[in-house]
């Protein structure tokens, strides 16, 4: 069973159909939407600032999302997956977003709609991604604009993905 704690009284939430794996841990102030899945391994640290995720978000396994005491909040819109290994501190992430395994997104940076972050990539603080691109590098600059086919073939399809996964496991916990 996932390790849920509250902080000073405050619980995470979960909308409807969430899976949970049982070691993922999420504390404190923490919201998550419909369809969201929190993968092995995976820590959600709502304890000092609060962490608000829309509906369809997958945390990878290892994945680590947090914020700064009394300076940033995490936001993630709908449809975003976080790869594993992950970092997200103290940003926003809009919708239909994907952030590849192993990548950095620090606080206050901002990646806007239908955009890649790729693997092992570092967005550093305060950095304002396009939507419709793709960041990559240490530090993460945009390589180049996303087609279509791209949005679907990839962040639809990987979040969609984690749906039908979490659903392997859902009735092995109790």
């Amino acid at each position: 069973m996932a390790l849920i704690l509250h902080v000073e009284g405050t619980f995470p939430k979960f909308g409807t159909d969430c899976f949970l794996a049982p070691n993922a841990t999420i504390v404190g102030d923490v919201i998550a939407g419909n369809d969201c899945s929190f993968w092995f391994n995976a820590v959600v640290r709502g304890d000092v600032n609060s962490i608000r995720m829309g509906n369809k978000v997958n945390v990878q396994d290892g994945a680590v999302i947090h914020a700064t005491f009394g300076k940033t909040k995490t936001i993630i819109g709908n449809n975003v997956s976080i790869g594993h290994n992950a970092i997200v501190h103290g940003c926003t992430l809009h919708d239909d977003v994907l952030i590849g395994m192993g990548s950095i997104i620090m606080d206050n940076a901002v990646v806007h709609s239908n955009t890649i972050i790729a693997a092992g990539a570092v967005v550093l603080e305060g950095t304002i991604c396009e939507a419709c691109s793709i960041y990559a590098g240490v530090p993460a600059k945009k390589v180049k604009d996303i087609s279509e086919a791209m949005i679907h073939g990839e962040i639809d399809r990987i979040a969609n993905n984690y749906i039908r996964y979490s659903g392997w496991f859902k009735d092995q916990i109790s």
